[in-house]
């Protein structure tokens, strides 16, 4: 092995697309924006057009043991959409590529193109193409998503500034724990087969881990209150990764309380049975699919009464301040411990 011989997981996945793709720079007039936000941007004429791209494997973002097709045709459709809900745009078309092995039937791949109609149908997408090819790892998913934004509507990562509000939708840690039930159930069943799954108490988060929504109802509600965010990502990989991923763009720190982030009941419930702390949960669980945004202060009234928008701190001028304020006043250096894909 070459002594100088760099390893991926060094890198990390952001740092990994950096490296790959210092060198390409965007030669076409109509590319506004390229790598590096939740969507790529390109100048149509009157509006722009975001393009977006993700790709499911299974054994690493998905275990068929316990994931319906329906649902996982579903999710590889929805977890798109975020992406084109993350830049303030509205999906309107994917395309969808699929390896497969034999042991699939035309049957199980029916119940995976169901699910992507009915996520098709909910928000109104087309599907428009794909290609279909053999694998001999499981099954692999990639679909890419075609959405358009307004020119002054368009939202990125990079636009916050010291001082404003940062905002979250939904709830967080919820899928996290999902994913944590499901793990347990099927080590119960692989040590003893006759054993049923317990799952009906836990629907709600089994439901977020298998099935989540993009926030295109988010876009809406901030569209219908005037209110353009300065920046804004969806959250995939963990609040405290997205927040540093934003901090990063924008060279800002910030200050979140811990009274302020938004937990479900259940999640909080659920990660005490399991001895697990709720609000690491809710920092680096990831695959929430929540929406992660700064308003300006003089924005507060627009958004102080919505019952989904969660104002959990905000963004200041000083980098190396990442923190949290605890619940009992203590402060607490955040770091980014989120889903990791090497």
């Amino acid at each position: 092995m070459s002594a100088n011989r760099k390893e991926i997981k060094d890198l990390g996945e952001f740092g990994l697309i950096d490296h790959l793709t210092q060198s390409f720079s965007l030669n076409q007039t109509s590319s506004v924006l390229g790598v590096g936000d939740d969507a790529a941007v390109i100048d149509i004429g009157e509006e722009y057009l975001l393009l977006s791209t993700d790709m499911l494997v299974e054994g690493i973002h998905f275990d068929l043991g316990y994931t319906p097709l329906h649902h996982l045709g579903y999710k590889s459709v929805a977890v798109n959409v975020s992406d084109i809900a993350a830049m303030n745009g509205t999906p309107q078309q994917i395309t969808v590529s699929i390896a497969i092995s034999n042991r699939f039937s035309v049957e199980a791949l029916e119940q995976l193109y169901q699910g992507m109609k009915a996520a098709c149908d909910n928000y109104n997408i087309d599907l428009v193409g794909g290609d279909t090819t053999s694998s001999t790892s499981g099954l692999i998913i990639s679909i890419s998503v075609v959405g358009r934004v307004a020119k002054n509507k368009l939202v990125k990562r990079k636009g916050a500034q010291a001082n404003d509000i940062i905002c979250v939708s939904g709830d967080l840690g919820a899928a996290y724990m999902g994913l944590q039930i499901l793990e347990r159930e099927k080590a119960v069943f692989l040590s003893n087969p006759e054993m049923q799954p317990n799952l009906e108490v836990y629907d709600y988060l089994v439901g977020r881990i298998l099935k989540p929504e993009a926030r295109t109802d988010i876009v809406f509600d901030l569209a219908e209150k005037e209110l353009l965010p300065t920046a804004m990502m969806d959250i995939s990989d963990g609040l405290a990764s997205e927040l540093f991923h934003l901090c990063k763009q924008n060279n800002l720190g910030f200050r979140i309380y811990e009274d302020k982030i938004p937990l479900d009941n259940q999640t909080y419930e659920t990660a005490i049975e399991f001895i697990l702390d709720p609000i690491t949960c809710a920092l680096n669980g990831g695959e929430d699919y929540e929406l992660l945004f700064s308003i300006p202060q003089s924005e507060f009234e627009k958004v102080k009464m919505h019952a989904d928008i969660h104002m959990i701190g905000y963004f200041h001028a000083d980098v190396k301040e990442r923190i949290m304020v605890t619940k009992q006043g203590n402060i607490t250096p955040i770091q980014a411990q989120g889903w990791t894909h090497f």
